[in-house]
């Protein structure tokens, strides 16, 4: 019988290089000593058997190995002792073909369960192996249904999105992450926007002028680091709870229900295989703006009831903006109308309150970005507003809605994306970029920019102490007070600006934490600014501009993560067939056979 709750460890380690036989050795003994300790699932990081930064296929060939093979055979001995699970990270060889994968082996009490096979290569391992073709599995065991990742493979929200999808209980992500402290805003994220465990076994130390971040850790469904270690070879224990896994119902939210998996179609495709410069505008159809440096700003304050109120305090902020440079700002969701009481506040878009908006953009030469209850046709729907100097540009409905939200509004049914000449803007509003699909939807768009009106009250941005594991110059390694903003992962995972504009009321539970993000994830010193607990405004110089060449040069242009996805494997994040879980129906994988 199924326990509720089991103990977990994630194994932080070194490898030395080319001494292959010596860190099988010391991983057994680590993983022998959460054995001995109760843990019945361990985890050891990516490439632990040989180390990782090999130049070719023929200076990592002497390592490679079959899974299941020599090594498995060694760590199958310490599962079936100890009744536990583990998964163990190594180079493989395919004895059908001689090709090289980057993989990990989850073994188990009866053996050999399965592998997984990296899909998204980091630049190192494109010198020697192949892109793995297995998918995104989610294995049943005896303890609960585990998945597995590698590294480079949680940089795309695609991939824990589809094992979430399939049931997971807890993804063991298996890393050499670099260049940034640790556990990484990236692991916290996806743990939280799926609802489930993150099992984050990372590797420390330098490696050929590489030098990996340690922060090896077990993250529970809400977001929350229950263990971590900083540097050195260690084991972090934790408890996993499998009815916190599977309840995706918290505070009013659902991230698995509450999808919209018809409006998904476009994360099958990818715009960013061909040069977007010319993908976008080809046949002449919408090409993209040729950008500007601008700046560009966020204002903070809470929306009362008064629509007057509200309009003096846009009104307030805008002008300070102007006066500091800005050409657009972005004020919280709902800033216009307040909070919804009742159907008295709701009116036509355009109408009023948008005719007004509209003069204060000519007024100070601003585009606006404000929301409201929108009225229309006897329905009712959250709105974001786009104005600017050449008058009332368009609107947004609210796609994604929490359940407060559905008691009183309809879903909205577009995306949309708007061509200015500070450059190629998608509107998201709230909950919305709770969703990691919006976000995606709008970049594969070609989105420069993200602008993002908001009454959040989770996910509440945590900090981070500081780390002994030093870096090179610029990466920080002291306290950073929003080390995981859930917004600052948005933006670099889709390369765009993100502008977020909160409500600041503590007695609400409205965390405040504006900001404007940066396109890049690991570019250091941050291209960032946020307000904390306060009324007022945040400002970025933002650039969607590009040189004078065939070939995009900017970021947001380029989009480099965009790149490297990998669509094929990402049906099931359009399927519509739920299960009561707002799952779909799990593809069970029973142990595999060599």
């Amino acid at each position: 019988m199924r326990a509720n709750s089991f103990k977990v460890a994630a194994v932080q380690f070194e490898p030395t290089q080319f001494k292959h036989k010596e860190n099988i050795k010391k991983l057994y003994s680590l993983v022998e000593e959460a054995a001995k300790n109760g843990a019945k699932l361990i985890v050891t990081p990516e490439m632990g058997t040989t180390g990782y930064c090999f130049y070719s296929r023929e200076e990592v060939a002497p390592y490679v190995e079959p899974i299941p093979g020599n090594t498995t055979a060694i760590f199958e001995k310490l599962a079936m002792e100890y009744q536990c699970y583990i998964v163990i990270g190594m180079p493989e060889v395919d004895p059908e073909n001689n090709l090289y994968y980057n993989s990990a082996a989850l073994i188990g009490p009866e053996g050999f369960v399965g592998k997984h096979r990296k899909t998204h290569p980091y630049i190192a391992e494109t010198k020697w192996a192949v892109n793995g073709e297995l998918g995104h599995q989610v294995f049943e065991t005896s303890i609960g249904r585990i998945a597995i990742l590698i590294c480079m493979d949680m940089h795309y929200i695609e991939t824990s999105r589809i094992q979430a999808l399939s049931g997971a209980d807890v993804i063991c992500h298996i890393s050499n992450w670099l260049d940034e402290r640790t556990p990484a805003p990236y692991w916290i994220n996806r743990a939280f926007e799926n609802n489930c465990y993150v099992i984050e076994s990372n590797r420390w130390g330098w490696e050929r002028t590489v030098k990996f971040s340690g922060g090896s850790c077990v993250i529970d469904p809400e977001g929350q680091i229950q263990a971590v270690i900083d540097n050195g070879d260690a084991v972090a224990y934790a408890e996993i709870d499998l009815e916190k896994a599977r309840n995706k119902n918290v505070n009013g939210r659902n991230l698995i229900k509450h999808r919209r998996p018809e409006m998904y179609r476009e994360l099958m495709t990818n715009s960013y295989t061909w040069n977007p410069l010319d993908l976008f505008g080809l046949y002449g159809h919408e090409p993209f703006p040729p950008g500007q440096k601008s700046t560009i700003a966020v204002g903070q304050f809470m929306p009362g009831s008064s629509k007057s109120n509200n309009f003096a305090k846009i009104e307030e902020q805008t002008k300070e903006a102007k006066q500091n440079g800005a050409e657009l700002i972005v004020f919280p969701e709902l800033s216009i109308s307040g909070m919804f009481q009742d159907e008295s506040s709701a009116e036509p878009v355009p109408g009023k309150s948008t005719d007004q908006l509209v003069k204060m953009s000519l007024k100070y030469r601003m585009y606006i970005v404000a929301g409201l209850v929108e009225a229309d046709n006897g329905l009712l729907f959250n709105t974001a507003v786009l104005t600017g100097p050449e008058g009332f540009i368009g609107k947004y409905r609210k796609i994604h809605l929490n359940e407060s939200e559905r008691t009183w509004a309809r879903a909205g049914d577009e995306w949309k994306t708007f061509d200015l000449k500070i450059g190629r803007v998608g509107l998201l509003i709230g909950y919305d970029t709770l969703i990691p699909e919006a976000g995606r939807l709008l970049a594969l768009r070609g989105c420069d920019m993200l602008l993002c009106p908001s009454l959040l009250n989770s996910p509440v941005p945590t900090s981070h102490p500081g780390t002994k594991v030093p870096q090179n110059y610029p990466i920080p390694t002291g306290a950073d007070p929003l080390h995981w903003h859930l917004h600052r992962v948005r933006a670099g995972e889709n390369n765009v600006y993100l502008a977020f504009a909160n409500a600041d009321d503590s007695e609400k539970g409205f965390y405040g934490k504006s900001g404007i993000f940066g396109p890049e994830t690991f570019k250091f010193p941050r291209n960032e600014s946020v307000v904390m607990e306060e009324e007022g405004l945040a400002y970025v110089e933002v650039d969607t501009s590009n040189t004078d060449t065939m070939y995009p040069t900017n970021v947001v242009k380029r989009k480099d993560l965009m790149l490297m996805r990998q669509p094929h494997f990402y049906k099931d994040l359009v399927s519509t067939e739920l299960t009561s879980e707002g799952l779909i129906e799990r593809k069970v994988l029973l142990p595999q056979k060599g």
